[in-house]
């Protein structure tokens, strides 16, 4: 798509929804991207597509949409790369938005280079921060190099990024506000490439991470597996989440789902607990408005102790039993009481 230059076109969340409940992080893009579209004296626009999601139409606009372009039907019920690709490609070559915002989640991740491809245009993943240059075009904001790397895309439209939930507050929902609905015509649109034919639902074990009041989270510094258990030990005895860095999923010590950071979940804990981790900014960026943060680390230098409020310099595979023990004694005492 050419670059627009007489006149700003809007800006887009492709908003995501399952079982017809809207995502959190959907409605804090809405809320970036309204104050983006403030600036930029133009309309936030969104894209919902599912089956009987009328209703998330309208809270979209609470949350400060100005327009949303509606497919409803059976066959958008679940997400459909193909499909979804298309409608999207095909609303942003008619409409031309300025600025195009997707949530980083399994979803967002596969769907939004689908699309920047078919656009040909740039896309920044996992950004951590949106705000406008000089020259008004969205700077992309990620962790890298020790520091923040600003990423602008001058030259093509949409301008496209990718958001983790939890970087941006969520609005203040407003019932009052008006906006339009435009429902999409499907006709011949939806692929048959992919077939969805089952749909399998697992819980999640233990305290979901992005919700949780407390959170322990290991690094490399665990050493093996056992060191790992102990770990994870720690933070059922805390009824905590258990988080990790990347080299902790790296090793095969614990699932991609528990790593926090740049490319993994964003936490707004009460308490957090970093056990035997440097303290890298990518893992840290993760870490969103904690109350209070301790960290356990045997290296008195480690960058680690810069973030945190309270800091242990002890060996973690020999702290961190005994602070179970003393966990577990403090609890028993409590119950007897």
């Amino acid at each position: 798509m050419a670059s627009l230059n007489n006149k700003v076109g809007p800006v887009w969340v492709v908003a995501e929804q399952i079982d017809c409940r809207l995502l959190t992080v959907s409605t804090q893009l809405i809320g970036q991207a309204r104050w983006l579209a403030d600036e930029l004296h133009t309309s936030v626009e969104t894209i919902l597509l599912g089956d009987d999601v009328e209703r998330q139409a309208q809270n979209l606009m609470a949350a400060g949409a100005d327009r949303v372009y509606l497919g409803n039907a059976p066959q958008l019920a679940n997400y459909h790369p193909d499909t979804y690709t298309d409608i999207i490609v095909n609303l942003a070559q008619a409409h031309k938005p300025e600025i195009l915002l997707i949530g980083s989640t399994a979803m967002g991740r596969e769907l939004a280079p689908l699309v920047a491809a078919r656009l040909k245009t740039g896309l920044t993943a996992h950004c951590i921060d949106l705000v406008l240059d000089e020259n008004r075009n969205l700077e992309q904001r990620i962790p890298a190099y020790g520091g923040l790397l600003s990423i602008i895309c001058p030259e093509r439209r949409p301008q496209m990024a990718t958001v983790a939930k939890g970087v941006f507050a969520a609005p203040e929902l407003d019932e009052t506000r008006a906006g339009e609905i435009i429902e999409i015509q499907l006709p011949d649109i939806v692929s048959d490439r992919i077939r969805t034919l089952e749909v399998v639902r697992e819980e999640p074990e233990g305290v979901p991470l992005e919700s949780a009041d407390v959170v322990v989270a290991g690094g490399a510094g665990a050493g093996d597996l056992e060191g790992w258990k102990k770990i994870a030990d720690l933070a059922k005895s805390l009824n905590a989440a258990l988080g990790s860095t990347r080299p902790a999923v790296d090793e095969g010590w614990t699932e991609l789902t528990t790593m926090i950071g740049q490319s993994g979940k964003m936490i707004s804990p009460q308490l957090y607990i970093g056990v035997g981790l440097s303290g890298e900014q990518q893992h840290f960026v993760g870490v969103v408005d904690a109350k209070v943060m301790v960290a356990i680390n045997n290296d008195d230098k480690s960058p680690v102790f810069q973030q945190v409020d309270y800091g242990v310099v002890d060996d973690c595979r020999e702290f961190v039993p005994v602070l179970i023990q003393k966990i577990e004694e403090y609890l028993e005492k409590k119950v007897t009481c």
